[in-house]
C-alpha cells in the first residue's frame, strides 16, 4: 500500500469516518473512472467520478456521479442557478482543486465548493471515490461522504 495519506483520508479520520483504501495500477493513457474501476476490480456502478464544473458566474461546482453516467447540463444549470455551466478546463483543475485528472477527490480540495452527489448513491451500502491520488480509491458509505464534504444529494444525470 502507498505510504502517502491524502487530504481526503485525513478529513475522514478527523471526522472518525470509517473507510477502506483500494489500490490499483494506474494506466496513464486511461485515467477515467471506468478504467479505474476495471483496474481495481470494482463494480463500475459503485465507482463515482468527481467532475468539476464552472458556472457563468465563475463559481466552481463539484459533481459526484457514477462512472457510467453523464451529467445533464440542463439539470446542472437548474441545480446551480447558473445561466450556463461547463466542465472546468483540465489545465485549471490542479490550480483550483489541488488535484490532477484521475486523482480528483470530492474531499480535501484546496477550497470549499458546493458538492452535489448523485442521489442514486443513497441506494448503495458503499460507494468508491478517488482518494485524491491516482491509483487509490476510497470505499465508504454515501452518507459519510455527503457529511464529510458537506454535500447535497441531487439528481443531475
Amino acid at each position: 500500500m502507498k505510504e502517502h495519506k491524502t487530504n481526503a483520508m485525513r478529513i475522514l479520520e478527523q471526522r472518525h469516518i470509517d473507510y477502506e483504501v483500494v489500490e490499483y495500477e494506474v494506466d496513464e493513457e486511461h485515467l477515467d473512472a471506468m478504467s479505474a474501476s476495471m483496474k481495481a476490480g470494482l463494480d463500475p456502478e459503485l465507482v463515482y467520478k468527481t467532475i468539476v464544473m464552472q458556472g457563468a458566474s465563475g463559481q466552481l461546482y463539484v459533481f459526484v456521479t457514477p462512472a457510467l453516467f453523464s451529467i445533464s447540463m440542463k439539470k446542472a444549470r437548474d441545480l446551480t442557478g447558473e445561466k450556463s455551466i461547463d466542465l472546468l478546463r483540465m489545465d485549471q483543475l490542479q490550480k483550483h482543486t489541488g488535484y490532477v485528472r484521475g486523482g480528483c477527490s470530492p474531499l480535501g480540495m484546496t477550497r470549499k465548493y458546493p458538492v452535489f452527489i448523485e442521489e442514486l448513491a443513497q441506494l448503495e451500502e458503499f460507494i468508491y471515490v478517488s482518494a485524491g491520488l491516482r491509483g487509490l480509491q476510497l470505499r465508504l458509505k454515501p452518507d459519510d461522504l455527503c457529511a464529510a464534504c458537506e454535500g447535497t444529494y441531487a439528481s443531475f444525470t
